[in-house]
């Protein structure tokens, strides 16, 4: 079995659930733990780049910590947040062992259950940027997002509670009345968790149509990938 990297901190909650989930399921299927390494970096300087539009910044603080991981042994490396996944194309062109994209895996999936207008939530830069809507565009999908006045509300809630592991009734209220609204006035198919905290927040939720949380597609994807 190959050693697996993982990119984390980007935030904390989400590198709890892919540690988790990675070792469970290898666990139950294989009857082992898998060797696993974590580089655990500053979700908030990760922001603050993105924020700043400052990708070569983005670019040098990520690419680091992959080296450091494939120096300490990882055979396949991959980041627990998908908002860095903005520069995930320079990073892969400098990497040395192969790096898994939540992105492309998603967009893959999506396209295999035949859906076709998803609405993708995540942190600002996931919807406002172009580098999760064009994988999708590239599938023939057509990736929704809410207007702007929402766009900065979702990030609101994922950076002020979700990322320290928050949930309340009001967060809960919100994105319920959001993602319903979406699915009546744009003919959404599915819902799209487009930043690895959502779960933690709408596995509790009762939602109209499909629900991909990219986690654990992505997951799913790691283990084949040190696995095969």
């Amino acid at each position: 079995m190959k050693k697996l990297g993982l990119i984390g901190g980007i935030g904390p909650e989400s590198t709890l659930l892919y540690y988790k989930k990675i070792t469970e399921r290898v666990y139950k299927r294989e009857n082992l733990f898998p060797p696993l390494l974590i580089e655990s970096l500053d979700v908030h300087r990760v922001l603050s780049y993105c924020g700043q539009k400052d990708y070569a910044g983005l670019t040098a603080y990520l690419d680091k910590g992959i080296t450091n991981l494939v120096a300490g042994g990882a055979q396949v490396v991959a980041m627990t947040g998908n908002t860095p996944h903005i520069v995930f194309d320079k990073l892969s062109e400098k990497s040395h062992v192969p790096l898994v994209s939540s992105v492309a895996v998603t967009a893959h999936y999506v396209a295999e259950q035949g859906l076709k207008r998803p609405l993708l939530l995540g942190t600002l830069f996931t919807m406002r940027e172009d580098f999760f809507k064009k994988a999708f565009r590239d599938k023939g999908i057509e990736a929704i997002v809410p207007e702007e006045a929402d766009q900065l509300k979702v990030h609101k809630f994922i950076e002020k509670e979700l990322e320290a592991g928050s949930i309340t009734e009001t967060a809960q209220k919100y994105f319920s009345n959001l993602v319903e609204e979406m699915i009546g006035s744009h003919h959404i198919d599915t819902l799209i968790l487009g930043c690895t905290e959502l779960p933690i927040l709408f596995k509790t939720m009762n939602i109209s149509v499909p629900v991909v949380d990219v986690t654990d597609v992505h997951v799913e994807a790691l283990i084949k990938a040190v696995t095969e």
